[in-house]
């Protein structure tokens, strides 16, 4: 059978190159935390790792994008993976700072070049939003496995475990790649940047509300382990809470494309910063293991819920999906500042001061989510009666 989007030999190496791509959505607690434990660097400096393999993502799916009509797919979303695996690989062999720094940017820069090729040909894709939400569903199970045995692994073999893990989770990824990547659906030969040139208003508001959204999460997301050790919770009770947000993330996803044609995609996105800065401000006061677990195993489903309905919204207002082929350098924007911002107030003000940046940025996201409209009404259309 020929692989596309529309069967599963298309379909699960986009879900595994999702979950690679993605990897910082579900590892930036593990990751910063071993490099604070295992490495002995300072927050900033921990946070900064993270960032440069983020900044690394941003810059190559900015040089990339506009090339995404040009370069054969599957090629590329391979090649990407090696060499991003190749990078972690090589990361497990040194401990300086800044050897590993190179090594980050290095692995950032070839997963962003095939995260862009994988999410361009989901944009391409017959239904966006529903294809968006399958491989959301297989990156929760990601979630699960992984955080479920990385803090394990860590423990028993050291930091260099993290990278050894990562570097085989994009080796897996480039050999799905190689084997049934799918052929995205061009509909003529338009240069993407001319595209991306033209684009409405409301897609830039909609993509700068993502970035938003993307710089808590990863600000947040990145001591949320330390603060449940730093708060004297015990290695293992924290280690079960990352687990439980893992299987608490098997949901948002086809959540999300269940409700696709039942909620207000405008009232998602507006509600979508609000709750995520409240889990923040809860997370970061709490002074006992129930407040801070509660809410810390809900954190991640926000933004995979959220991200969902705007990767729908976004395939709507650019029916031709090419600009989509560049969302991974425009969202992961602020993801790249979120741990080194996060890092930089932790060490400076204390954990507390995490909330009061959500407070902040959740302002920002609500005002820009509403200037994202469809001429049509289509995205301020009231909801369908749930059956």
């Amino acid at each position: 059978m020929r692989a596309s989007t529309e069967n599963w030999s298309g379909r699960i190496p986009l879900m595994i190159g999702h979950c690679a791509g993605m990897v910082d959505l579900v590892a930036l607690p593990v990751w910063v935390g071993a490099l604070i434990a295992e490495y002995k660097f300072e927050p900033q400096r921990a946070g900064g790792l993270a960032t440069l393999f983020l900044i690394g993502a941003v810059i190559s799916s900015l040089t990339f994008a506009p090339r995404f009509n040009n370069i054969d797919a599957r090629w590329a979303a391979t090649g990407g993976f090696a060499l991003a695996a190749l990078a972690f690989l090589g990361a497990t062999f040194v401990t300086s700072y800044i050897a590993l720094a190179a090594l980050h940017a290095l692995a950032g820069a070839s997963a962003g070049c095939a995260l862009s090729f994988t999410h361009g040909t989901i944009a391409r894709s017959a239904n966006p939003h529903r294809l968006f939400a399958i491989v959301g569903l297989a990156l929760g199970v990601f979630a699960i496995v992984f955080l479920g045995a990385t803090p394990n692994l860590i423990a028993a073999f050291g930091g260099r475990a993290l990278f050894a893990t990562f570097a085989a989770v994009m080796a897996v990824a480039a050999l799905a790649g190689a084997i049934s990547f799918p052929s995205a659906r061009l509909s003529d030969d338009e240069d993407l940047v001319a595209e991306v040139a033209r684009l409405r208003p409301a897609v830039w508001y909609g993509i700068a509300g993502v970035s938003c959204m993307a710089l808590t999460q990863a600000m947040m997301f990145s001591f949320l382990e330390r603060i449940g050790i730093d708060r004297g919770f015990g290695r293992e009770a924290v280690t079960g809470v990352l687990i439980a947000l893992g299987f608490v993330n098997l949901f948002p996803a086809p959540l999300a494309a269940i409700l696709e044609k039942r909620l207000s995609a405008r009232a998602v996105l507006l509600a979508g910063p609000i709750l995520q800065a409240a889990i923040v401000l809860t997370i970061t006061l709490s002074g006992s293991f129930p407040a801070y677990a509660g809410p810390a195993i809900f954190f991640a489903a926000v933004m995979i819920f959220t991200h969902t309905f705007a990767f729908g919204v976004l395939a709507k207002l650019d029916p031709s999906a090419r600009a989509l082929a560049g969302t991974p350098a425009m969202l992961m924007i602020g993801a790249a500042i979120g741990p080194i911002l996060g890092g930089t107030l932790v060490q400076a003000f204390g954990y507390a001061s995490l909330g009061v940046a959500a407070i902040i940025i959740a302002a920002c996201g609500v005002a820009l989510f509403a200037r994202v409209h469809a001429p049509d009404g289509a995205l301020a259309a009231a909801p369908k009666a749930v059956a």
